[in-house]
């Protein structure tokens, strides 16, 4: 299954591969570079249906547990000063999207969006230290039961061009839905309670809607 932010894409590129295949079959008469045309036609055409696949996944909802809003790499676990919305020390979890990821964006955790706002800005590479606060990015903080709020930031990279944000201000959401899609590589950055238990590693890859990336102190003292 596609994601609709990619059904023009996907349709215009399919189109467009048709014809190109069809012109080399009858117009080419160098067999190598006919083939060549075909080949790199369709190959193009199989990564625009990747990367804007979206996997239909089932999701167990818990309170205790944040889980990853996206798939990728974790990049980044550390302690930060948050300046657009807390203003105050804050647990940083970064995932890294590369462009052969699912692009989709999910709810990280079940509750109510007490903040959404666009920011436009530049194309650094996601990696980039000030990606987080320069690049192009929204922001959304969502109210939850048992983390209180909690704030997730898309971030555009040098590839991407548009975020997409579904998440609207006194919007009840629930763990694993769509959030929103990101065209063309990207990061997403968590900011969390500092007394929450981050469960995952550096450069561990995460799955979006299924890894849990940080739980309830409680839960973490129970399993100890």
């Amino acid at each position: 299954m596609f994601h609709r932010e990619g059904q023009n894409i996907v349709l215009t590129t399919f189109f467009t591969v048709v014809v190109i295949v069809l012109i080399a079959q009858y117009y080419i008469d160098i067999p190598w570079l006919r083939w060549l045309l075909q080949i790199a036609s369709v190959f193009i055409l199989v990564a625009i249906l990747q990367f804007f696949r979206n996997p239909k996944r089932s999701v167990i909802k818990n309170f205790d547990e944040i889980l990853a809003p996206v798939d990728g790499k974790v990049v980044v676990i550390e302690e930060v000063e948050e300046t657009e919305y807390f203003k105050d020390r804050r647990r940083q979890v970064s995932i890294f999207m590369s462009p052969t990821n699912v692009h989709v964006t999910r709810y990280p955790a079940s509750g109510i969006i007490t903040f959404s706002k666009y920011h436009p800005g530049k194309y650094l590479v996601a990696w980039h230290p000030k990606s987080s606060t320069e690049n192009e990015r929204t922001t959304v903080v969502v109210r939850t039961p048992k983390f209180g709020e909690i704030l997730y930031r898309q971030i555009a990279g040098a590839m991407a061009r548009r975020i997409i944000n579904y998440a609207e201000e006194g919007e009840s959401v629930q763990q694993g839905e769509d959030a929103g899609f990101i065209k063309f590589g990207s990061r997403v950055d968590l900011f969390l309670p500092l007394d929450c238990a981050v469960t995952v590693k550096l450069n561990q890859k995460v799955t979006g809607a299924k890894t849990c990336i940080a739980s309830t102190v409680e839960k973490k003292d129970n399993e100890e």
